[in-house]
Protein backbone atom coordinates (compact mmCIF):
# COMPACT_ATOMS: atom_id res chain seq x y z
CA UNK A 1 0.00 0.00 0.00
CA UNK A 2 0.75 3.47 -0.59
CA UNK A 3 2.85 5.47 2.14
CA UNK A 4 2.19 8.79 0.98
CA UNK A 5 -0.48 10.17 -1.20
CA UNK A 6 -1.49 13.41 -3.71
CA UNK A 7 -3.76 15.79 -2.21
CA UNK A 8 -7.26 15.22 -3.10
CA UNK A 9 -9.38 18.67 -4.73
CA UNK A 10 -12.68 18.59 -4.13
CA UNK A 11 -14.29 20.52 -7.38
CA UNK A 12 -17.91 21.94 -6.62
CA UNK A 13 -19.82 24.15 -9.53
CA UNK A 14 -18.48 28.12 -9.43
CA UNK A 15 -20.87 29.41 -6.40
CA UNK A 16 -22.54 26.13 -5.53
CA UNK A 17 -22.83 24.78 -2.14
CA UNK A 18 -20.00 22.64 -0.82
CA UNK A 19 -21.33 18.96 0.00
CA UNK A 20 -20.57 16.87 2.10
CA UNK A 21 -17.24 14.98 0.54
CA UNK A 22 -16.74 13.82 -3.28
CA UNK A 23 -16.93 11.34 -5.84
CA UNK A 24 -13.39 10.44 -6.63
CA UNK A 25 -13.55 7.89 -10.24
CA UNK A 26 -10.62 5.97 -10.93
CA UNK A 27 -10.10 3.72 -13.71
CA UNK A 28 -7.95 1.38 -11.68
CA UNK A 29 -8.48 -0.76 -7.74
CA UNK A 30 -4.63 -1.44 -7.26
CA UNK A 31 -5.33 -3.26 -3.74
CA UNK A 32 -7.95 -4.41 -1.78
CA UNK A 33 -7.90 -5.35 1.95
CA UNK A 34 -11.16 -6.15 3.60
CA UNK A 35 -9.45 -7.26 6.38
CA UNK A 36 -7.38 -3.49 7.31
CA UNK A 37 -10.53 -1.96 5.83
CA UNK A 38 -8.72 -0.03 3.19
CA UNK A 39 -8.49 0.31 -0.55
CA UNK A 40 -5.83 2.02 -2.74
CA UNK A 41 -6.86 3.18 -6.29
CA UNK A 42 -5.14 4.84 -9.05
CA UNK A 43 -5.17 8.21 -9.53
CA UNK A 44 -4.68 8.83 -13.37
CA UNK A 45 -5.01 13.02 -12.89
CA UNK A 46 -1.78 12.53 -10.80
CA UNK A 47 0.00 10.58 -13.28
CA UNK A 48 -0.45 7.09 -11.80
CA UNK A 49 -0.04 8.11 -8.27
CA UNK A 50 -2.02 5.55 -6.01
CA UNK A 51 -4.02 6.92 -2.52
CA UNK A 52 -5.17 4.37 0.33
CA UNK A 53 -8.47 4.96 1.62
CA UNK A 54 -10.32 3.76 5.25
CA UNK A 55 -13.38 2.31 4.54
CA UNK A 56 -16.32 2.88 6.75
CA UNK A 57 -18.43 -0.49 8.03
CA UNK A 58 -21.30 0.28 5.69
CA UNK A 59 -19.63 0.36 3.00
CA UNK A 60 -17.63 -3.48 3.84
CA UNK A 61 -19.64 -5.29 1.80
CA UNK A 62 -19.17 -3.62 -1.43
CA UNK A 63 -15.53 -3.56 -0.25
CA UNK A 64 -15.75 -7.04 -0.70
CA UNK A 65 -17.20 -7.35 -4.16
CA UNK A 66 -14.37 -4.95 -5.59
CA UNK A 67 -11.31 -6.49 -7.16
CA UNK A 68 -7.98 -5.23 -8.33
CA UNK A 69 -7.80 -3.98 -11.56
CA UNK A 70 -11.77 -2.97 -11.33
CA UNK A 71 -12.58 0.65 -12.02
CA UNK A 72 -14.75 2.47 -9.68
CA UNK A 73 -16.44 5.56 -8.07
CA UNK A 74 -16.15 6.09 -4.82
CA UNK A 75 -18.09 8.69 -2.41
CA UNK A 76 -15.38 9.88 0.03
CA UNK A 77 -15.77 12.54 2.91
CA UNK A 78 -12.98 13.69 5.35
CA UNK A 79 -13.11 12.25 8.81
CA UNK A 80 -10.58 13.18 11.51
CA UNK A 81 -8.18 13.75 9.27
CA UNK A 82 -8.62 10.29 7.03
CA UNK A 83 -10.20 9.90 3.53
CA UNK A 84 -13.06 7.37 4.38
CA UNK A 85 -14.89 5.48 1.42
CA UNK A 86 -18.67 5.58 2.24
CA UNK A 87 -20.23 3.70 -0.99
CA UNK A 88 -18.69 2.13 -4.28
CA UNK A 89 -19.93 1.66 -7.88
CA UNK A 90 -18.15 -0.53 -9.42
CA UNK A 91 -16.91 -0.87 -13.18
CA UNK A 92 -16.11 -4.33 -13.96
CA UNK A 93 -13.36 -4.33 -16.33
CA UNK A 94 -14.06 -4.73 -20.07
CA UNK A 95 -13.47 -8.76 -20.65
CA UNK A 96 -11.43 -7.45 -23.64
CA UNK A 97 -9.09 -5.83 -21.38
CA UNK A 98 -8.82 -8.45 -19.09
CA UNK A 99 -8.10 -10.83 -21.93
CA UNK A 100 -5.50 -8.85 -23.42
CA UNK A 101 -3.63 -8.85 -19.54
CA UNK A 102 -3.52 -12.47 -19.55
CA UNK A 103 -2.11 -12.77 -23.69
CA UNK A 104 0.63 -10.34 -22.67
CA UNK A 105 1.67 -12.30 -19.51
CA UNK A 106 1.45 -15.20 -21.62
CA UNK A 107 3.44 -13.73 -24.45
CA UNK A 108 6.64 -14.20 -21.90
CA UNK A 109 5.66 -18.00 -21.11
CA UNK A 110 8.35 -20.47 -20.91
CA UNK A 111 6.11 -22.90 -23.07
CA UNK A 112 6.24 -21.78 -27.01
CA UNK A 113 2.55 -23.16 -27.44
CA UNK A 114 1.08 -20.44 -24.99
CA UNK A 115 3.44 -17.67 -26.86
CA UNK A 116 2.09 -18.86 -30.19
CA UNK A 117 -1.45 -18.34 -28.91
CA UNK A 118 -1.02 -15.10 -27.03
CA UNK A 119 0.58 -13.81 -30.25
CA UNK A 120 -2.45 -14.62 -32.44
CA UNK A 121 -4.91 -13.45 -29.79
CA UNK A 122 -3.36 -9.82 -29.23
CA UNK A 123 -3.82 -9.07 -32.85
CA UNK A 124 -7.42 -10.44 -32.73
CA UNK A 125 -8.02 -8.22 -29.78
CA UNK A 126 -6.20 -5.01 -31.40
CA UNK A 127 -4.56 -3.62 -27.68
CA UNK A 128 -2.25 -0.84 -28.97
CA UNK A 129 -0.38 -2.16 -25.33
CA UNK A 130 0.20 -5.30 -27.44
CA UNK A 131 2.82 -3.48 -30.32
CA UNK A 132 5.81 -3.48 -28.23
CA UNK A 133 5.77 -7.18 -26.99
CA UNK A 134 4.97 -8.14 -30.29
CA UNK A 135 7.61 -6.56 -31.90
CA UNK A 136 9.85 -7.82 -29.27
CA UNK A 137 8.06 -11.75 -30.45
CA UNK A 138 9.68 -10.94 -33.55
CA UNK A 139 12.97 -12.37 -32.48
CA UNK A 140 11.27 -15.71 -30.70
CA UNK A 141 13.22 -19.00 -30.52
CA UNK A 142 10.62 -20.61 -32.40
CA UNK A 143 9.46 -19.68 -35.91
CA UNK A 144 5.43 -20.32 -34.80
CA UNK A 145 5.41 -17.71 -32.83
CA UNK A 146 7.25 -14.99 -34.64
CA UNK A 147 4.99 -15.90 -37.68
CA UNK A 148 1.89 -14.99 -35.26
CA UNK A 149 3.81 -11.89 -33.98
CA UNK A 150 4.20 -10.72 -37.61
CA UNK A 151 0.75 -11.66 -38.84
CA UNK A 152 -0.71 -9.57 -35.39
CA UNK A 153 1.37 -6.54 -35.93
CA UNK A 154 -0.36 -5.97 -39.39
CA UNK A 155 -3.74 -6.82 -37.85
CA UNK A 156 -3.03 -4.21 -35.20
CA UNK A 157 -1.94 -1.74 -38.44
CA UNK A 158 -1.03 2.06 -37.79
CA UNK A 159 -0.30 1.78 -33.53
CA UNK A 160 2.61 -0.71 -34.86
CA UNK A 161 4.40 1.94 -37.20
CA UNK A 162 6.47 3.52 -34.73
CA UNK A 163 8.22 0.38 -33.14
CA UNK A 164 8.90 -0.95 -36.66
CA UNK A 165 10.49 1.80 -38.58
CA UNK A 166 13.79 1.22 -35.94
CA UNK A 167 13.65 -2.36 -37.15
CA UNK A 168 14.56 -1.05 -41.39
CA UNK A 169 18.09 -1.27 -40.27
CA UNK A 170 18.34 -4.11 -37.93
CA UNK A 171 21.23 -6.34 -38.18
CA UNK A 172 19.29 -9.03 -38.31
CA UNK A 173 18.55 -9.68 -41.64
CA UNK A 174 15.11 -11.60 -41.07
CA UNK A 175 14.21 -8.83 -38.96
CA UNK A 176 14.47 -6.12 -40.90
CA UNK A 177 12.65 -8.49 -43.80
CA UNK A 178 10.18 -8.33 -41.74
CA UNK A 179 9.50 -4.78 -40.73
CA UNK A 180 9.76 -3.95 -44.24
CA UNK A 181 7.03 -6.55 -45.37
CA UNK A 182 4.90 -5.99 -41.95
CA UNK A 183 4.63 -2.14 -42.86
CA UNK A 184 4.21 -2.67 -46.61
CA UNK A 185 1.10 -4.99 -45.81
CA UNK A 186 0.33 -2.39 -42.95
CA UNK A 187 0.09 0.16 -46.52
CA UNK A 188 -1.40 3.68 -46.23
CA UNK A 189 -1.82 4.04 -42.38
CA UNK A 190 2.10 3.65 -42.74
CA UNK A 191 2.64 6.06 -44.65
CA UNK A 192 2.16 9.31 -42.93
CA UNK A 193 4.28 8.21 -40.05
CA UNK A 194 6.98 7.03 -42.60
CA UNK A 195 7.13 10.39 -44.00
CA UNK A 196 7.24 11.67 -40.65
CA UNK A 197 10.18 9.87 -39.50
CA UNK A 198 12.28 11.42 -42.88
CA UNK A 199 13.01 13.97 -40.97
CA UNK A 200 14.83 12.93 -37.73
CA UNK A 201 16.16 9.60 -39.44
CA UNK A 202 19.99 9.21 -40.48
CA UNK A 203 21.06 8.77 -43.79
CA UNK A 204 21.34 4.88 -43.40
CA UNK A 205 17.60 4.94 -42.08
CA UNK A 206 16.29 7.26 -44.29
CA UNK A 207 17.44 4.97 -47.43
CA UNK A 208 15.45 2.35 -45.59
CA UNK A 209 11.97 4.25 -45.35
CA UNK A 210 12.41 5.67 -49.28
CA UNK A 211 13.06 2.06 -50.19
CA UNK A 212 9.89 1.15 -48.33
CA UNK A 213 7.84 4.14 -49.56
CA UNK A 214 8.70 3.12 -52.74
CA UNK A 215 7.56 -0.26 -52.61
CA UNK A 216 4.02 1.25 -51.60
CA UNK A 217 4.19 3.48 -54.58
CA UNK A 218 4.65 6.51 -52.56
CA UNK A 219 6.70 9.09 -53.55
CA UNK A 220 7.39 12.16 -51.22
CA UNK A 221 8.34 15.02 -52.42
CA UNK A 222 11.55 17.15 -53.10
CA UNK A 223 11.62 20.43 -51.36
CA UNK A 224 11.70 22.13 -55.47
CA UNK A 225 8.22 19.97 -56.06
CA UNK A 226 6.96 21.42 -52.78
CA UNK A 227 8.28 25.11 -53.75
CA UNK A 228 6.68 24.54 -57.15
CA UNK A 229 3.29 23.73 -55.51
CA UNK A 230 3.03 26.42 -53.44
CA UNK A 231 0.07 29.51 -54.55
CA UNK A 232 1.78 32.31 -56.09
CA UNK A 233 0.36 35.23 -54.74
CA UNK A 234 -1.01 38.45 -57.10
Amino acid sequence: MADEAPKLIQIVPKGGEKKDGFNLVTERVVAVNPESRQLEVELLAYDGKTVVLDVDEDALEDLKKIKAGDGATIRVVEEGGKRVAKSFRIRPKDPNTAKADAMLLDLRDTHWLNRKYAAEVLGELKDPRAVDPLVAALNDEVGDVRQRAYDSLIKLGGPSVPSLIPLLVSEEDEIRQSATEILRKIGKPAVEPLATALTDADERLKTRIMKVLDRMGYKPKTKEQAKAELPRLT
